[in-house]
């Protein structure tokens, strides 16, 4: 599971190149992407976090981002935290 997190992070990072977002899915990764104002200290204003296993779900295509959202299966804050334009991968 760590591989296939990791191997797909970097997949919306190339996909999504930027720094405003910062997606986590611990404890395997993290990775800042999307375009827009870049984040360097603290903590970033546009985060996304959610467990392994959904983070698979939706770079896979198995669930739909708008439903994950709704089961609160991922936090998202920001204006820029919307990952749906890039998933599935």
């Amino acid at each position: 599971m760590r591989d296939a997190v990791r191997m797909t992070l970097s997949v919306l990072a190339a996909n999504a190149p930027g720094r405003s977002v910062e997606v986590r899915v611990p404890p395997y990764g993290a990775i800042q992407c999307v375009g827009g104002p870049r984040h360097t200290r603290g903590t970033p204003p546009n985060v996304v976090e959610m467990d392994p296993p959904t983070w698979l779900e939706l770079a896979t295509g198995r669930t739909a981002w708008d439903d994950a959202i709704a089961a609160g299966r991922v936090r998202a804050s920001g204006i820029r935290a919307d990952l749906s334009p890039f998933l599935p991968l």
